[in-house]
């Protein structure tokens, strides 16, 4: 028997912490998920043990396991159960607000359940039929499948598999995101614009692509395509926030900016013990300090990208991930869900060519050689298989 560690022990790892979620959370969608999914974790850990002679279809055993253990059964069960985490009934609710009262926020919100912290965009996926989960997490692996980055074990992974199956609301954000740096770096300025757009659409975690696209389109293709790109991109998030904040512009400020923010008497459940949390709540002066932090690591980002911008999508995304992890952890309100932002765009870019992202390569001229009156005999040469140009 051959084993691969690596997968062993990740999968193991995987496992461990599955199953201690279900110890320490006291949220009954996360103890599920935790069972169920620690027992495909150790399943597929004890099958990347395999025999040597079949390594692809033990890889496939593998995979399969680690899908349906930690993404398929739980979100069926919970889904089925009608257990989720409180944003999934927030964006239910918001869809069928935005029908019946043209409006996806609660006028005046008493408890946390009435916040709608999303921007409107997010209530559309409140408008279909079914479980919301399901369609945010459809757009999630279809916006990774068109952009070539949809990899099953990404999927698995417990910060990706725990969202997808109890809430979802970041992964389409983040899903769009990946879509639209590709088409920035493939030359794309409208198409980018319009699919980074549609994310500063549906939550303010977004936002940071689009000047991280911009840099990129200005140093791949120069000022007039970035300028077309950022009208598409602005003009697009405009278009679907602008008239909600402006028809219920004080329900609008309560739900997206006052309550995100902690200015509501209404206090954000968002307090995972990252480091801005921890500052702001037992640091002396911490409320200053967390968002002075996070003020200064967003400048420091904004400058790189002015003094060493980005010259292929795979560089955005990694600049991306970097200032979103960033602010993540220095957010005082903060979640260990939120990590999912950084942590699918560093694998994607972790999965994109290592150089330039067009199709295209410029092939040099060929300069003509100059007549002799001789030539000498030239002994032909065999290409090398084992060193051969692709």
């Amino acid at each position: 028997m051959q084993c691969v560690r690596h997968e062993r022990y990740a999968w193991a790892g995987c496992a461990v912490v599955a199953l201690g979620l279900t110890l320490v959370s006291d949220l009954e969608p996360h103890r599920v998920w935790g069972v169920v999914a620690g027992a495909g974790y150790a399943v597929a850990a004890v099958l990347a043990c395999g025999a040597r002679s079949r390594p692809a279809s033990r890889a496939v055993a593998v995979v399969g396991a680690v899908v349906v253990g930690a993404v398929v059964v739980p979100l069926v069960s919970l889904a089925t159960a009608g257990l989720g985490q409180l944003e999934v009934t927030v964006v239910e609710r918001s869809g069928q607000s935005l029908l019946t009262n043209g409006s996806p926020y609660v006028a005046d919100p008493a408890v946390v359940a009435d916040f709608n912290p999303y921007l409107p965009g997010m209530a559309l996926f409140g408008v279909l039929p079914g479980d919301v989960r399901w369609w945010l997490g459809g757009a999630f692996v279809a916006a990774l499948a068109a952009a070539g980055l949809y990899r099953a074990r990404l999927l698995a992974c417990p910060l990706v598999a725990l969202p997808l199956a109890v809430s979802g609301v970041d992964l389409p954000v983040v899903g769009l995101m990946c879509l639209g740096v590709v088409l920035a770096g493939q030359g794309r300025p409208g198409r980018a614009g319009l699919v980074l757009g549609a994310a500063a659409a549906l939550k303010w975690t977004a936002w940071p692509a689009l000047p991280v696209a911009l840099a990129l389109i200005a140093v791949r293709r120069g000022g007039r395509p970035a300028l077309w790109y950022a009208a598409v991109a602005l003009s697009t998030a405009t278009a679907a926030v602008l008239p909600f904040a402006l028809a219920g512009s004080s329900a609008f400020y309560r739900s997206v900016i006052a309550f995100p923010l902690g200015l509501t008497d209404t206090a954000s459940p968002a307090a995972s013990p990252l480091p801005g949390h921890l500052l702001a709540t037992y640091v002396p002066g911490g409320r200053v300090i967390a968002p002075a932090l996070l003020a200064v690591s967003a400048l420091l980002i904004a400058v790189s990208l002015v003094v060493r911008p980005p010259t292929t999508a795979r560089a955005a995304a990694a600049r991306l991930a970097l200032g979103l992890g960033l602010a993540m952890t220095l957010m005082p309100a903060t979640r260990f869900g939120y990590l999912v932002y950084p942590l699918v765009l560093g694998a994607v870019a972790y999965r994109m060519p290592q150089r330039g992202d067009t199709t295209v390569t410029p092939i040099a001229p060929v300069t003509p050689i100059a007549p002799t009156t001789s030539i000498a005999p030239v002994n032909p040469v065999v290409p090398s298989r084992k060193k051969a140009l692709i």
